[in-house]
C-alpha cells in the first residue's frame, strides 16, 4: 500500500469517526453511534500493538495537516475515543492486580478442602496454589528474561504450610510477578509458552488465568460466576484461540479432528462481537468476523462464552442457543479441554 493511500484512508476514517461523534443526536441515533465506534475500536483494537501506535500517529498527521480550530481539536481526539493511546501493557498490569485482590478475597477465610467442581480433583487449596505458583514462574521468567523453557517446578515456591495462609501467599506472589513486569520493557523478548515471546505475554495471559479461576472459585463456594465485562470476555476468547496451537496437548487432539473445512462460529449476542473458526490442515484457523456460513454457531454473552471455551459451561447450558450441525462444537470443546 503507497504511503499516499495509507494517508488518504487514515484521514478518511478519522473524518467518518468525527463526524459519528459529533452528529445531532435527530440526525443519527445515540444508540447506534456507540454501537458503531465501539464496534471500530475493537477491531482497531486487535491490531499488533506497534500497528496500533503507527495508526496513531497517521491519525495526528492527519489532524494537523488541517488549519488550527474545533474541526483541528476533534480529529486530535480520534485516537483516544477509539483506544489507540492506552499503554496495553500497564492496563493490562492494573487488571491483573484488581483481578488477584478479588480473588483473594474471595477465597480468603474460606475452607480450603472445598472441592471445587469446574477443575474435578481439585480443592480450593489446590486452586489457590496453582495461580500463585504460576505468579512466581512468571515472576522468574520476565526478571531474568529466560530464552528457554523454565519449568514452574523448578521455580522455588515458598509455599506456607498451613493451606489456610495459601490466599496471602498468592497476593504476595502477585504482587512480586507485577512489579516484575511493571518494570520490565513490554517489548523485551523473553520465551513464553503462548503465541507472543515477549514481556507483553505475561499480564494479558495471567489477567485470564484470574478471570477463570475466579468463576472457578465461585463455582466451589455455591455462587454464579461474577460479571465479567464484555470487551475483556471478548479479549479472552481471542487470548485463547492465539494460544491453543502452543498447547501441544491441545493442538494435537484438534489436528486429529478431521472435519476439514467445517466452520464453527461465536457469537456474542451482547457485543455482536463473532469468531469464526475453520478446521482443516492439522489444525485451525481463526478470524474475527460473522460473515459467511457456518457449519455451527452458538450464542450468548461475551463471558459466557469464554467460560464455555475454557469448559466451565456445558454447551447445552440453557444460557446459549445453538444452530447447525452441533457435533462439530461437541468435538471442538473434547478436543480443546484444557
Amino acid at each position: 500500500m503507497s504511503e499516499a493511500l495509507l494517508s488518504a484512508l487514515t484521514e478518511a476514517l478519522a473524518d467518518l469517526v468525527t463526524a459519528v461523534e459529533t452528529a445531532d443526536d435527530e440526525v443519527l441515533d445515540p444508540d447506534t453511534a456507540v454501537k458503531w465506534l465501539e464496534s471500530t475500536g475493537y477491531v482497531l483494537g486487535g491490531l499488533p500493538a506497534a500497528d496500533r501506535r503507527a495508526l496513531d500517529r497517521l491519525f495526528r498527521d492527519a489532524a494537523l495537516r488541517r488549519p488550527p480550530g474545533p474541526r483541528r481539536d476533534e480529529l486530535l481526539k480520534v485516537s483516544e475515543g477509539l483506544g489507540l493511546t492506552a499503554d496495553d501493557h500497564a492496563v493490562n498490569c492494573e487488571r491483573v492486580a484488581s483481578a488477584v485482590e478479588s480473588f483473594v478475597t474471595l477465597v480468603r477465610g474460606a475452607d480450603p478442602a472445598t472441592p471445587v467442581p469446574t477443575c474435578p480433583g481439585w480443592t480450593l487449596a489446590d486452586l489457590v496454589k496453582h495461580h500463585g505458583t504460576t505468579h512466581r514462574w512468571t515472576e522468574h521468567l520476565v526478571r531474568t528474561r529466560a530464552t528457554e523453557r523454565v519449568w514452574s517446578t523448578d521455580v522455588p515456591l515458598d509455599l506456607p504450610e498451613d493451606p489456610a495462609a495459601y490466599p496471602e501467599w498468592l497476593a504476595a506472589s502477585a504482587e512480586a510477578s507485577l512489579r516484575a513486569l511493571r518494570a520490565a520493557e513490554p517489548d523485551a523478548p523473553t520465551w513464553s509458552h503462548g503465541a507472543d515471546p515477549h514481556v507483553r505475554f505475561f499480564p494479558r495471559r495471567l489477567l485470564f488465568e484470574a478471570v477463570v479461576h475466579r468463576a472457578d472459585a465461585e463455582r466451589a463456594l455455591g455462587r454464579e460466576p461474577g460479571p465479567i465485562d464484555p470487551g475483556t470476555a471478548a479479549d479472552g476468547i481471542e487470548e485463547f484461540l492465539e494460544n491453543l496451537p502452543y498447547f501441544s496437548w491441545v493442538a494435537e487432539p484438534v489436528a486429529r479432528l478431521g472435519r476439514d473445512g467445517a466452520r464453527l462460529r461465536l457469537a456474542a449476542t451482547d457485543s455482536g462481537a463473532a469468531w469464526t473458526l475453520t478446521l482443516g490442515g492439522g489444525g485451525f484457523t481463526w478470524q474475527r468476523r460473522a460473515d459467511g456460513e457456518a457449519t455451527a454457531t452458538v450464542e450468548g454473552t461475551a463471558a459466557d462464552l469464554l467460560l464455555l471455551v475454557y469448559g466451565r459451561y456445558a454447551a447445552d447450558d440453557p444460557r446459549f442457543t445453538h444452530a447447525g450441525d452441533r457435533t462439530v462444537l461437541d468435538a471442538w470443546r473434547a478436543a480443546t479441554a484444557l
